[in-house]
């Protein structure tokens, strides 16, 4: 008899949305989250396979001599070329589907979570079972971002914003929405989406 694969339900919500911090809150319920954008940090600097077709479309000096990812170098000449971004996230983001689906197979809960914050965007919401989005006002996102990144300008984080998918249509898109606003707990709705999840694995 063969195994149950725990379903992959995705979490996504734009910049400052606080899908981190959800994400912790599922964590101490007991399921596992794989963490995309750090992963795919992760991937860029010792998958070898990512490492030549990163050279091959941006150059050697996508790299520093000890192997680190040149980020200073990525930065300028890749992430400010719209075009540029959306190479180097057709060779990226197969890597980390990949990678998350051999991570997910191990895993033994009913369920497991991808925290990722384009999920819409790539398509990849096509590869889960359901997608949960965290929605906060704009407003309450750039300030929040302000705060815990200081080495990002206000212009910087409209940038990213401009990127992703507005919240709008992320939550049409969403099997789940958890509205992360002043007066409306977290803990309560993360549990109500994990009694559910449970429900349907």
């Amino acid at each position: 008899m063969s195994r149950k694969h725990p379903l992959l339900v995705g979490l996504t919500g734009g910049i400052g949305s606080g899908k981190s911090t959800t994400a912790k809150i599922f964590q101490i319920l007991g399921i596992p989250c794989y963490f995309a954008d750090d992963r795919a940090k992760w991937l860029m600097a010792n998958d070898p396979k990512l490492v030549e077709s990163i050279k091959a479309s941006f150059g050697t000096e996508s790299y520093l001599e000890d192997g680190a990812v040149n980020r200073v170098y990525l930065g300028e000449t890749v992430f400010s070329d719209p075009e540029k971004v959306k190479k180097i996230n057709s060779l990226v983001h197969p890597a980390v589907a990949k990678d998350f689906n051999s991570w997910a197979e191990n895993q033994t809960s009913p369920y497991v979570l991808k925290e990722a914050a384009l999920i819409f965007e790539t398509g990849s919401h096509k590869d889960l079972d359901q997608v949960i989005n965290v929605s906060s006002p704009i407003k309450v996102r750039i300030s929040r971002v302000l705060m815990r990144d200081n080495h990002r300008s206000i212009e910087q984080v409209h940038q990213i914003i401009d990127q992703q998918m507005p919240d709008e249509n992320k939550n049409e898109l969403a099997d789940f929405v958890i509205k992360n606003v002043d007066n409306k707990l977290l803990i309560p709705q993360v549990l109500k989406i994990h009694e559910a999840l449970l429900a349907k694995s």
